[in-house]
């Protein structure tokens, strides 16, 4: 059952970096009618107050919220603080290029936030996610549970929607989880898929419908799902925003969802030191559990493999 702590009764979220993600954000915020207030923070003050200006105007159409932009102060009073600032991916670039780029921007905001309000749940988005949180926890000094990432959220939801759209079932029924690293060296666990409790296999013999030759195209639609959009588009951001809507309202309704947010690993399946996505419980202090379960040996040694292409984009960066 949901439980609601009243000292999360005026929901407050700070978004740091206004541009097409942060905003995405917000916008779907807005429409949800999750918090009673919004600051907006920007490197370009003007940007976030066209921003504030902008959504305000929409308030008729919503819920009550007081929508505002200003510098580091708006972090006050915040449950959660929204790290979306930083240098979009390119075309042909990888999350992991971006990180020399975006460690600094980290490095620079990380320290004014927590001195504004070290209580809040840091909630990272910028990209490469991985890298950045690792970097936000360890320059912030906060517990673990209290810098999380996207993750691999939406490219969770990106596999069940693909599952469910096979097997022409509802999404809200299909179950299974992609881990490690949210870019190139995730893992789909396709040991763990089930449809409504049934497992993969056994449903697929139950309805008929072979994954032969479906599996390695859903793996990589998933694993690719952004290079394909941002050839069309330039960038990714309506589902990134809506992937972290989901995240706010575990948080902020205190509803202890698994979702699959990244975090520092201390042991889980032996991995230390680095911070990439597991099954987690999340509730209004952020990350309260990770979750472990056996993997098929192929699923665990891709997880392993993940982490060692963050620890060699960590070190690369100087962590």
């Amino acid at each position: 059952m949901m439980q609601q702590d009243p000292l999360y009764r005026h929901r407050k979220v700070t978004i740091i970096g206004t541009g097409l993600v942060g905003m995405s954000y917000a916008y779907a915020l807005c429409i949800k009618g999750l918090v009673r207030e919004i600051g907006l923070v920007n490197r370009t003050a003007a940007r976030a107050e066209g921003e504030a200006m902008d959504l305000s105007h929409g308030l008729p159409f919503t819920k009550p919220i007081d929508i505002r932009a200003g510098g580091y102060e708006m972090c006050k009073d915040a449950q959660i603080v929204v790290i979306a600032a930083g240098a979009n991916q390119q075309e042909g670039e990888t999350r992991l290029d971006l990180a020399k780029r975006n460690v600094k921007i980290v490095e620079e905001i990380v320290p004014r936030i927590v001195e504004q309000n070290p209580k809040a749940i840091l909630l990272m988005v910028s990209n490469p996610v991985d890298i950045l949180t690792h970097v936000a926890q360890q320059v912030s000094g906060l517990p673990p549970g209290q810098v999380i990432s996207s993750g691999t959220v939406l490219d969770t939801m990106r596999f069940r929607h693909l599952l469910s759209d096979f097997y022409d079932v509802d999404p809200r029924n299909v179950h299974g989880y992609v881990i490690g690293e949210h870019g190139d060296s995730e893992v789909l666990v396709w040991s763990r898929v089930n449809i409504a409790g049934i497992p993969l296999m056994d449903y697929c013999k139950a309805c008929g419908k072979s994954l032969e030759g479906k599996k390695a195209e859903i793996d990589e639609d998933v694993r690719n799902a952004a290079y394909h959009v941002i050839k069309r588009k330039q960038a990714t951001y309506y589902a990134i925003g809506l992937a972290m809507v989901r995240i706010t309202e575990a948080v902020l309704m205190n509803q202890n969802s698994v979702l699959t947010v990244g975090t520092l690993m201390q042991g889980e399946y032996g991995l230390q030191d680095v911070s990439l996505s597991l099954p987690c419980v999340v509730g209004a202090k952020g990350i309260e559990q990770v979750l472990t379960n056996t993997l098929a040996d192929e699923e665990e040694e891709g997880l392993r493999k993940s982490a060692r292409v963050l620890r060699e984009g960590l070190t690369s960066v100087g962590y």
